[in-house]
């Protein structure tokens, strides 16, 4: 199941905290070997961490950390403005309207769910977006990624790309609508009721003297 945690409200949930950084250290440095710093504990965080980002998590049946992505507004700091712009010809993308995905991460444990993992954060990503009003999200991508996204049925507009092959990365702009939602539901054999189910159970709304309190 997928759970919308904000980073302020992470140490409420130590198993899933505790397995994501440690799932990212394992991707990141030592799988793809990017240049990422790793602490005494085995986490991989950076400065982005610090500033509460909202974690889209998958949660496996026995509790642990399934897969992950961090996703920030940007009107704010972003890694897309602040180290890959140029991937968009030097523009600076800042939009309430546009949010940025990061740190797209499946971990080691999912083994046979590495797919769902992956397709279901996709999914959650869009359902997010809807139900914030955005039209887009953004994000920077490596070549292992294109033909995942193909599949799940959710690929982006390239604004620009370096490198060539495998070495390859690119900025994304994905739209986030409806009909995205429906083409990763019906790919994965989803019913649109369950990422709906997933926002809601992370983020309630009870009625308190006639208000809308999340």
């Amino acid at each position: 199941m997928i759970k919308y945690i904000y980073a302020d409200a992470l140490d409420a949930f130590p198993t899933l905290r505790k397995g994501m950084f440690k799932d990212r250290a394992v991707q990141f440095k030592e799988r793809l070997g990017w240049d990422v710093s790793v602490d005494a504990d085995g986490y991989e965080t950076d400065e982005y961490d610090a500033i509460n980002p909202l974690y889209v998590i998958y949660e496996l049946a026995d509790g642990t950390h399934g897969g992950s992505m961090r996703i920030l507004p940007t009107t704010g700091q972003t890694m897309i403005n602040d180290h890959f712009r140029d991937l968009t010809g030097g523009v600076m993308i800042s939009s309430p309207l546009i949010w940025e995905c990061t740190r797209f991460c499946v971990s080691p444990n999912a083994g046979d769910e590495a797919k769902m993992v992956a397709a279901s954060l996709m999914l959650a990503g869009v359902e997010l977006g809807i139900q914030f009003g955005l039209d887009s999200s953004i994000g920077v991508f490596d070549a292992r990624m294109v033909h995942i996204y193909r599949r799940v049925g959710w690929a982006p507009e390239i604004l620009g790309t370096s490198g060539t092959g495998k070495s390859a990365i690119s900025a994304g702009l994905w739209p986030i609508d409806f009909d995205a939602k429906m083409e990763i539901c019906a790919k994965i054999g989803f019913d649109p009721s369950v990422p709906e189910k997933w926002f809601n159970d992370s983020f309630p709304v009870t009625l308190n003297e006639g208000v809308l309190v999340a």
